[in-house]
């Protein structure tokens, strides 16, 4: 493939994007200029979150719905980005779940959905994309969607804790195969965060206000603000790093459980 002129926008994939994090992490590269290809697996969601976009950001933002875990709708998010902005220079692989449960009575069929989604379909993501990146001979960034629970122990998220260290080891791991070709990849880890599902449940701000050394829990905005800087040229010799975004609580640690 011909190589593309640098000095035209970056273009973004995000998944999972139609709220919380990944939405804000959209709305923060569209704000930079940046055009975004915008995924979620709820069509009406995905559709809402590009009208809100554009209407701050006119014609930076497009969306495919369709789920992150099934690698052919992955090959086809990646080849629709493409086809929508001629070229992909940054994949964010934020989408993933969190499916709570006692480790001794966790049931293989939520351990197989959890690990779909967030290690098959972050893992297979980076490698289309990365695969883009090489073809287009400009570099890129990739980054992984982690969590403090990768580096705390945290009652009932044995797997999904696993899956979160998983992708700190990928992004490391990756160093030695994608820095040749110019493109870095690191993971960010974010603590407690308001979003929209959190703020639902009762007591959430305020236990991890209590709990947290610098007062309060992120705000997706928090963990945006991270991601577009290591994405970003600035960040170019910062690659197998994972950043974690938790206002020091993984610096003291105290469970939320704890009165």
């Amino acid at each position: 493939m011909e190589t593309k002129n640098k000095s035209a926008p970056q273009v973004a994939l995000v998944t999972g994007a139609g709220m919380g994090i990944g939405f804000e992490i959209c709305r923060n590269f569209a704000s930079e200029g940046m055009a975004v290809m915008l995924n979620d697996l709820d069509p009406g969601l995905t559709q809402q979150a590009v009208e809100k976009i554009n209407a701050e950001f006119p014609n930076r933002c497009k969306g495919l719905a369709g789920d992150a875990s099934d690698t052919d709708f992955i090959s086809d998010l990646t080849r629709q980005t493409v086809a929508e902005f001629g070229r992909l220079d940054v994949a964010v692989a934020n989408a993933g779940i969190t499916v709570f449960g006692d480790f001794l009575d966790y049931k293989e069929a939520d351990f197989h959905k959890l690990v779909q989604l967030n290690l098959v379909g972050s893992f297979f993501l980076a490698q289309q994309a990365a695969r883009q990146m090489i073809a287009q001979q400009t570099g890129g960034s990739i980054l992984f969607m982690s969590s403090v629970t990768g580096h705390q122990a945290h009652k009932n998220l044995a797997a999904y804790g696993m899956s979160k260290a998983a992708l700190e080891m990928l992004a490391k791991t990756l160093v030695l195969e994608l820095s040749p070709y110019k493109i870095n990849v690191n993971a960010v880890a974010p603590g407690a965060t308001m979003t929209e599902r959190t703020a639902s449940e009762a007591g959430y701000e305020q236990t991890w206000s209590r709990i947290t050394p610098m007062g309060r829990p992120a705000f997706p905005k928090d963990i945006a603000a991270a991601v577009s800087f290591l994405v970003s040229p600035r960040a170019r010799h910062i690659t197998g790093q994972s950043l974690v975004i938790d206002g020091g609580w993984t610096a003291t640690s105290p469970s939320p459980y704890q009165e």
